[in-house]
């Protein structure tokens, strides 16, 4: 079977605001620590040209090169343990809607009503968004 790329310019409005809001995270992250585009570029193996573009939210950027920036902001990102734990709860609050919640039911309240808070990390901000592209080409 041939492969199909999605193009940058045909993904969800959702998962272009994700990446973009993604994308500012990683640009506070570095300037709080001092550093300049080309300090992580050098870092990540990419130009400071390509720096620029992930910085700017670029689509077209190679998730590994989004995921090594993360890694960059976050060592001890484990995106196995990130989707491991997210995935549930985000194809539950996905594919449930709310007015079949049952009151009697606490977890899967609690499951969904974390779901809507919004990430508090860009590593938990890159599992939502996963999870949720994940749910969106299904």
């Amino acid at each position: 079977m041939p492969r199909q790329n999605t193009c940058p310019a045909d993904f969800p409005p959702f998962i272009l605001s994700q990446i973009e809001h993604m994308a500012q995270r990683i640009v506070a992250a570095r300037k709080a620590r001092g550093e300049t585009q080309a300090q992580w570029a050098q870092q990540l193996g990419i130009s400071q040209p390509t720096m620029a573009r992930l910085e700017r939210g670029d689509p077209a950027i190679a998730t590994a090169t989004y995921v090594m920036c993360l890694w960059l902001v976050n060592p001890q990102l484990n995106l196995l343990q990130l989707l491991d734990s997210t995935a549930p709860a985000a194809a539950a609050a996905l594919s449930t809607p709310p007015h079949t919640i049952l009151p009697g039911a606490p977890d899967a309240n609690a499951d969904i009503a974390a779901m809507a808070q919004p990430p508090h990390s860009p590593a938990d901000e890159f599992a939502s968004l996963l999870a949720q592209w994940n749910n969106a080409v299904q």
